[in-house]
């Protein structure tokens, strides 16, 4: 199995490899999880893009629960919107509030994936 991302701590990326390596059938990890330069602006910049998505009433619904469904990367200022949302709409505002939360260098990349109707469980 071959694990991608990105998350803001070593000890994180060691962890999602440990709990992914003991997975019923898994035989083998590739931990390729980036782990992102320790900034306090990236830190500050990625909470005002949460904030700025999760407080928005349409999108306050994709910050509840442990792991939200829209995942907030910020590398160096630049930002970048993963995960799933339920509607085209929602990805377009989620992009706009990110792009509107000031502090990045340029665009914010909107990688969000639209569900698939009917693949809902």
């Amino acid at each position: 199995m071959q694990l991608s991302g990105a998350v803001t701590e070593p000890i994180k990326k060691s962890d999602l490899g440990n709990i992914v390596q003991r997975i019923p059938g898994v035989t083998s990890v590739s931990n390729n999880i980036e782990v992102l330069p320790l900034s306090p602006m990236d830190s500050q910049l990625r909470l005002q893009v949460a904030r700025a998505i999760y407080g928005y009433p349409t999108l306050s619904r994709y910050g509840m629960g442990a792991l939200p469904s829209i995942h907030v990367i910020v590398d160096n200022g630049r930002v970048t919107l993963t995960g799933v949302v339920d509607s085209q709409a929602d990805k377009d505002v989620a992009g706009l509030r990110a792009n509107g939360a000031g502090l990045s260098f340029g665009q914010v990349v909107n990688n969000l994936q639209v569900e698939q109707p009917g693949k809902k469980s």
